[in-house]
């Protein structure tokens, strides 16, 4: 398999080059230069597959010559045999046709875990046999930081460095980055927004000076690969529970970044029967703007009791937008450079905007329409809602368009994470799950830095090269 960057002025690279890059080196992120395709019959066949059997089926295509077959599946069976659920990613009905995708059984309670508990098996796997070691650095608006530091804290050639914008995640999101005990582990909290620790991430891996050209910076952002590639699976794993290929499937996926539900849209090309995918925003809503008024304008960013969403800029929507350009590079270049300015209101050609209306849908949340979802589906089921599953689903009740076939709400974290808005609701926090039961004892170690890249990247090679 090889990758091509959207941006068509990078080299095309294996999986195991992809994994170690990040952005490509002319700004553009990689994407596979052919899509896997399945007919069918070949996703009929997998109906009884277990989740990580499943996955292997669906990631080897995208691996293939860089991880063997045998490896590939003992890292999904340590991965995935460390959930706290059997079935790895359940489906929990909350009316007719309609389901949440329960994807918080991870070790961090998140989404994420899928991807960046795999991401780290596969860095340990491609390091060891390069004999190199990398720096990690990475911005998290709450759940990312916890899963990349879970899922690399035991490999043996990487030091990470997570940023998050100080006091603006919950107490559970920045206890589980900031209590994870390793020399290698780094939890700097910026004195500023998600997306300046981003913006900061970005201009570190345009210009990797800092690091004295001994080390490479490796991307766990959703700009990397491996974690679109992990997060197909639970498409094709939900969809076969509930009747695919033979029915068509809906997904409403909460989003800030557009990797989760860009996921999503490869799981449609490889051939899984997807009729909608509803991109479901909290008042950061650059996606819904964009999708419903042909307008891509960046806003200043809002702080919500959704924080995983308080993204004012969404890198992966650039992954659509090159297949909505009949993957050109040069086109697509243009485009970015007028959208990454940030002085204009842009809008997309109208056939290329109609093209992504085929499939997707758009809706925003804004926080007291999330307080009631939440307490509107416990009113009707007893089922706890986290606020970002809540403007999911209500995304999916405004947006649904065909009430035959399963609508299906990604679940991308467990309520527990999420205080201020469970209270808001009227609800009692439910308990930690038996491994973080101390979450709220254990020392934290975290380092608190201005907005300032400078600092932040000597404070990175002082601790790299200590």
């Amino acid at each position: 398999m090889k990758y091509i960057s959207t941006r068509g002025n990078a080299p095309e690279l294996t999986f195991e080059e992809v994994l170690l890059t990040g952005l490509a080196s002319d700004g553009g992120l990689y994407v596979p230069k052919e899509v896997p395709q399945f007919s069918k019959e070949e996703i009929e066949s997998w109906r009884d597959l277990s989740y990580t059997e499943l996955a292997h089926k669906v990631i080897y295509p995208f691996v293939e010559g860089s991880v063997d077959s045998d490896s590939l599946k003992t890292m999904l069976e340590e991965v995935y045999g460390g959930f706290g659920h059997k079935a790895v990613a359940p489906v929990q009905q909350i009316d007719h046709n309609e389901y949440v995708l329960e994807l918080f059984h991870g070790p961090t309670l998140a989404f994420k875990d899928f991807a960046l508990q795999m991401l780290g098996r596969l860095l340990d796997y491609v390091l060891e046999r390069r004999h190199e070691k990398v720096v990690i650095m990475g911005a998290t608006s709450g759940d990312t930081g916890s899963a990349a530091i879970e899922g690399t804290k035991a490999c043996k050639n990487v030091d990470i460095f997570i940023l998050h914008p100080n006091g603006k995640v919950s107490e559970v999101q920045r206890r589980q980055m900031t209590t994870v005990k390793g020399d290698n582990i780094y939890n700097i909290a910026i004195e500023g927004n998600f997306d300046q620790a981003q913006d900061m991430v970005k201009a570190s891996f345009g210009d990797q000076s800092f690091l004295r050209g001994e080390r490479k910076l490796v991307a766990v952002n959703s700009i990397n690969w491996a974690r679109i590639m992990s997060q197909i699976v639970y498409y094709f794993y939900s969809a076969l529970n509930l009747g695919a290929p033979v029915r068509p499937m809906a997904y409403s996926v909460p989003t800030g970044n557009f990797g989760d539900i860009f996921a999503g849209y490869m799981a449609k090309k490889m051939g899984l029967p997807i009729e909608q995918l509803i991109i479901a925003t909290n008042s950061n809503d650059v996606l819904h703007r964009f999708m419903s008024k042909n307008q891509y304008e960046v806003h200043p960013l809002r702080h919500t009791i959704t924080p995983s969403m308080d993204i004012a800029v969404s890198s992966n929507f650039e992954r659509l937008l090159f297949d909505l350009y009949d993957r050109d590079g040069e086109a697509l270049s243009a485009l970015m450079a007028k959208m990454n300015a940030k002085e204009e209101v842009v809008s997309l050609d109208e056939d290329k905007l109609a093209k992504a209306r085929e499939l997707f849908d758009s809706y925003a949340v804004d926080e007291d329409t999330t307080v009631k979802t939440m307490q509107d589906v416990f009113d009707e089921t007893g089922y706890l809602l986290d606020p970002h599953t809540a403007i999911g689903v209500k995304a999916a009740r405004e947006c649904r368009r065909n009430t035959r076939i399963p609508m299906i709400t990604l679940g991308t974290a467990h309520p527990v994470k999420f205080e201020e808005a469970v209270q808001r609701a009227g609800y009692e926090m439910p308990a930690l799950p038996h491994h973080l039961t101390d979450l709220m004892d254990r020392e934290e170690r975290l380092n608190v830095l201005p907005a300032e890249l400078d600092k932040v990247q000597a404070f990175i090679a002082e601790n790299t090269f200590k």
